[in-house]
């Protein structure tokens, strides 16, 4: 979890969950979890959310993966599934993403998306980027 955040215990996990299905029901969207189309395996969790832990920031599109599936594509087809959904369905007018400068391939996926970068957020140490409906 080198660029993302991990709760300590599973009891914390178990409530962030709780939080965000909550957020599904009110906002319409909610992270997903991401499995492989062979088997099942969960991958990594993410999607389009309205973060309950750290709010103001709008509806954002983030994603984390397990380190054996990076460069295989899985942030690239879920950045594109939110899109669709953002655009088509909810027709959310901006999005907002997070990147860690140094985290290249993130920042790739967002700007391959039509994320551009806004600016730097110094107490998160992160990257804010934003792109318009259709963008």
């Amino acid at each position: 979890m080198r660029h993302t955040h991990c709760d300590a215990t599973l009891r914390i996990c178990r409530r962030r969950i709780a939080v965000h299905e909550r957020r599904r029901r009110r906002d319409g969207c909610a992270p997903w979890t991401v499995t492989t189309k062979s088997d099942g395996r969960i991958v990594g969790w993410g999607g389009l959310y309205n973060d309950p832990f750290d709010p103001g920031w709008g509806v954002e599109v983030g994603y984390s993966f397990r380190p054996d599936v990076w460069g295989q594509g899985y942030a690239t087809e879920l950045a594109a599934a939110c899109l669709d959904v953002a655009d088509n369905v909810l027709q959310f007018p901006e999005l907002r993403a997070f990147a860690r400068p140094e985290n290249l391939a993130s920042r790739r996926v967002l700007e391959k998306s039509g994320f551009e970068v806004q600016r730097f957020v110094p107490q998160m140490e992160r990257l804010l980027y934003s792109r318009s409906r259709g963008g």
